[in-house]
């Protein structure tokens, strides 16, 4: 089968190539998927570049990946099924990560066929191209795990999110317009309408307003570009308001390449015991399986919709997440094989 291997950590068009390698074979718990469509996220630029180098001692390798083929997320039909395999069959459409470990570490959906363990997928939805659902499961979990414990049931919630173009802030948007309510988007300006077309009651252009001036009287902040000042974040809350911070360090780019953000995030969970504003952190997880039942639902429902911006053939995955490293991508970048 074709392949993109990774022979050590660096810039992905110098240490991703297409090659031939041989189809995996299932373990007694996993099945064997041909990938039809796999998406490309910030967590894959980690695992190819190896930054930051802390992710090195998490289980990623030293030296270069343990697992030689990237790609995490992907959408496929299954073709082969391990001897302990119960809840999927042949034929079976399906989509989701393809493992249960961190999410620095190699996935192997960058190609033709991959092996999977059956508790992390969930059969595809009929009305859902593989490329759509393929762009779902890592940015949904995520905005599952910071979202489900504080969007209110009943409407009326006034919600800013900052970077609300991207993976996690789009899937965020629809999640809080399908519970009522008021959603404030905040990106770049060439992705205003991409925002209104997921439901943004009102959108925000960074490059030309500050949302801390324009806004008071919100109820929640998802941050997930991390770049809202937290004491001007108070400004605008309620006072039993709170922000969540999701961010990443913007590939690399604030040159913490040892440590990444992780003091960042440290520090916000030590000064959540002393601000009311920020959640305590919950070590509470979401299992896999279970969050992809739930994500299935949304997209049966038709709450949640994901829009795939441009799509990349297996031989220019380098090309790809160079591309959503230029953060200009308004919608899902997928990779189809």
């Amino acid at each position: 089968m074709r392949a993109i291997v990774q022979d050590r950590y660096g810039a992905p068009d110098k240490v991703l190539h297409l090659r031939e390698v041989d189809i995996p074979t299932p373990a007694p718990d996993e099945v064997l998927v041909r990938v039809r469509a796999a998406s490309v996220n910030p967590d894959v630029w980690h695992a190819v570049t190896g930054y930051p180098r802390l992710m090195r001692l998490m289980g990623a390798g030293l030296r270069r990946q343990k697992q030689a083929i990237p790609g995490l997320d992907m959408a496929g039909e299954v073709t082969a099924v391990g001897q302990a395999v119960t809840d999927f069959r042949p034929g079976d459409a399906v989509f989701g990560e393809t493992h249960d470990r961190i999410q620095w570490v190699n996935g192997g959906a960058y190609a033709e066929y991959v092996c999977v363990p059956q508790q992390v997928l969930a059969l595809k939805p009929e009305g859902i191209t593989f490329e759509q659902a393929a762009s779902v499961p890592t940015a949904g979990i995520i905005a599952l795990v910071n979202l489900r414990k504080n969007l209110w049931t009943e409407p009326g919630q006034r919600i800013v999110i900052n970077g609300a173009a991207g993976g996690v802030g789009s899937i965020a948007i629809q999640m809080a317009k399908a519970n009522g309510a008021f959603v404030i988007g905040v990106d770049h300006s060439s992705k205003l309408d991409y925002m209104r077309s997921l439901g943004t009651d009102k959108v925000i252009d960074y490059t030309q307003d500050n949302v801390i001036e324009l806004e008071k009287d919100i109820d929640l902040i998802i941050d997930v570009a991390s770049t809202l000042p937290l004491s001007d974040c108070k400004r605008i809350l309620k006072p039993d308001g709170a922000i969540i911070i999701i961010g990443h360090d913007h590939y690399g780019a604030k040159g913490h390449r040892t440590l990444g953000g992780i003091p960042y995030f440290l520090g916000l969970m030590l000064w959540a015991r002393f601000d009311r504003h920020l959640p305590w952190p919950s070590f509470e997880v979401i299992e896999k399986r279970d969050a992809m039942v739930i994500l299935r639902g949304m997209l049966e429902a038709g709450t949640l919709t994901p829009v795939v911006a441009r799509t990349f053939p297996l031989s220019e995955v380098p090309q790809a997440i160079e591309y959503l490293q230029a953060g200009q991508s308004a919608g899902r970048i997928v990779i189809v094989p």
